[in-house]
């Protein structure tokens, strides 16, 4: 065949096609023939993707957060619901839309508004205080530096930014606050008897019947899909820490600590910020510095605050004269530090170029760091030894039994008998937890997941917190099935009674609305039934002594005419009907509304109508964002 080509490829024809063939290869490169791209993201937006490992943190997030609040009542298997995943979904694309908008406007976090997250966060706090060396402590145990920290708090805090200039930008007027107060406060005369449970006459089940409610509502009576699990623990709280460390010892951590124990220098510093915004053209970045300039040779410490009130675009410290409070080296950026750390007590500087834009300092007060002596100390450094030891001991052989049991994937045995741990084995237990280690929202996801469930293989190394931790493999697997009828035979008859009794009682409450609404007088229509009607009159919504869903039912009604009532039927809690009439309808008095409470109310009015601008703001981006999603990789 190459033969045959090469005798027909004579001339130019075969100059033209190997041409066509070099340029292709060289343009494309050769490797885009033999590469394929295999897609991973979850979403896709515009040019952004959110991976499959985005999502996952997300919902591990939400998950966490849930059973905090939950307690015992949490339900993992909630967040295995696609609407719960697509709602998840929805955030994050939320957010990814929020921040490419940011970019295109030139929304930025300010050093402000990041130093202010930070300092409020009660982790970073001794005696109510933002204190830097607990700030540094922290962090450098989780193997983090303050920059590495502050893009993440950054990053947080970008989804944020354009929901709060709306919602700063909304305007609740006057006419709004009235018609809402008329609402809130509105009052009505109201009429309502609860509708007295009818006997049950026909109580007659067949087996024909128990039989065809039991195949039609079969996922009513289903034992629940169930795991029990063998397991391997590591627990930091067992370990039992004999060695205590000498004085040298001690003495040594002190040295290679020291910095843990030295206050650094801080300064005291106010600034004015003439903004840049992030794709400014050259025009106006010279009109920023020129004004910046301006501020700069005009600035004294005298009327420093005054020109910050009047001039800065920092809307976080304009208000207090552009005071920054006290700073260290590290906390803002690398021009700002530096520009600082090289000003005297008591100088303003010239204006300082940084991503917000240009800022003009003044540096009021400078304080020492000091280092604490090593007697005053001695004792956290003991303790911290021994926690220290604690944290390597577990560290160690958790990694050996993540280790042990990564290599051996079909059992627990080996890992146990070289690390000397028993295996343990829990109670049988379904997707809502069980008992002691198995009510662990994390252990019951990693028992129910594909790898150890179905594949058979041991989980990975489940961080239970606080220095504990488990590998588990499924020792029994128990289906969800249905419960036989005979078992379950008086559980059906008990419902399908139940259906009778409560259509018979909605047949009897319709019944009666339909003579109420024909012009019967309530309290007769009552009296035919065994009830007895309670008037309300100047019923608020909020009112005491009536059931909620009677208050709901009396305020969704129409307004009545003149002299006739309006009527309508609602279901109670316990199973009962009611039924409702309102006579009048009044605007509330308004009164009694006192100004704080209209400042309130109008601030919790702006948030609302903010928040639902922003949502119609996102709207309408997704509507002209190409956004793709792959729901086969929720």
């Amino acid at each position: 065949m190459l033969q045959t080509l090469r005798t027909k490829l004579q001339g130019w024809p075969s100059i033209v096609i190997l041409g066509i063939c070099v340029f292709a290869i060289s343009f494309f490169g050769i490797e885009s023939y033999f590469a394929t791209r295999n897609d991973t993201y979850v979403a896709m937006v515009g040019k952004h993707e959110i991976s499959q490992r985005d999502f996952q943190d997300r919902i591990n997030e939400a998950r966490r957060d849930a059973a905090a609040r939950a307690g015992d009542q949490f339900d993992g298997a909630e967040f295995e619901k696609p609407e719960v995943k697509r709602q998840i979904l929805d955030q994050l694309i939320n957010e990814q839309l929020l921040r490419q908008t940011n970019e295109t406007l030139g929304l930025k976090v300010s050093s402000v508004e990041l130093r202010d997250r930070i300092a409020t966060q009660q982790a970073f706090q001794v005696n109510g205080q933002f204190d830097p060396a607990t700030y540094r402590a922290i962090l450098a145990a989780q193997n983090m530096t303050p920059a590495m920290f502050e893009n993440s708090q950054r990053a947080s805090l970008e989804p944020g930014l354009l929901p709060r200039a709306i919602i700063a930008s909304t305007i609740v007027t006057d006419a709004d606050m009235e018609r809402y107060l008329n609402l809130l406060y509105q009052r009505r005369d109201l009429r309502w008897f609860a509708v007295p449970r009818p006997t049950l006459t026909d109580t007659e089940v067949t087996d024909a019947q128990l039989d065809g409610f039991y195949k039609e509502h079969q996922a009513d009576f289903m034992n629940p899909e169930q795991v029990s699990v063998k397991y391997i623990e590591v627990n930091g709280a067992d370990f039992k820490i004999d060695a205590q460390p000498s004085e040298d010892e001690l003495k040594k951590r002190y040295e290679d600590q020291k910095q843990r124990f030295v206050q650094p220098e801080q300064r005291l510093v106010s600034h004015i910020l003439v903004n840049v915004p992030k794709n400014a053209t050259p025009e106006q970045q010279k009109a920023a510095l020129a004004k910046a300039e301006k501020i700069a040779a005009e600035a004294t410490p005298d009327n420093f605050a005054k020109l910050a009130t009047q001039d800065s675009d920092d809307l976080g410290s304009k208000r207090s004269g552009g005071d920054l409070g006290w700073l260290e080296k590290g906390v803002t950026n690398a021009s700002f530090d530096s520009a600082l750390f090289a000003l005297q007590k008591g100088q303003i500087s010239k204006p300082v170029l940084s991503d917000e834009g240009y800022h003009v300092l003044w540096l009021r007060d400078v304080r020492s760091g000091d280092a604490k002596p090593f007697a005053e100390v001695r004792d956290q450094i003991a303790k911290d030894y021994l926690t220290t030891e604690r944290d390597r001991q577990y560290n160690e052989l958790a990694g050996k039994l993540t280790d042990q049991t990564y290599q051996n994937p079909s059992t627990l045995d080996t890992a146990a008998q070289a690390l000397n741990l028993p295996v343990k084995t829990t109670e049988l237990f379904s997707r809502k937890g069980g008992q002691g280690i198995a009510a662990d929202p994390k252990l019951v996801q990693a028992a129910f997941s594909d790898d150890v469930l179905l594949q058979g293989n041991n989980s990975g190394l489940i961080d239970l917190g606080n220095d504990h931790a488990v590998v588990v493999r499924v020792d029994k697997h128990v289906p969800a099935a249905a419960r036989p009828l005979a078992e379950v035979r008086d559980q059906v008859r008990q419902k399908i009674l139940d259906e009778r009794a409560a259509a018979e009682e909605q047949k009897r409450a319709d019944a009666l609305l339909a003579r109420l609404q024909k012009g019967e007088d309530m309290q007769a229509v009552a009296s035919s039934s065994g009830a007895t009607v309670q008037v309300v009159a100047d019923a608020v919504r909020m009112q005491q002594g009536v059931a909620p869903e009677v208050l709901l039912q009396a305020f969704l009604l129409p307004h009545p005419a003149a002299g006739k009532a309006e009527f309508g039927r609602v279901s109670l809690p316990d199973g009962n009907f009611a039924l409702v009439g309102v006579d009048k309808v009044q605007d509330g008095d308004l009164s009694k509304v006192s100004a704080e409470q209209r400042s309130t109310l109008r601030d919790q009015m702006a948030q609302a109508y903010g928040i639902l601008a922003t949502q119609a703001y996102i709207d309408a981006l997704k509507a002209k964002t190409d956004i793709k999603i792959a729901t086969d990789r929720m």
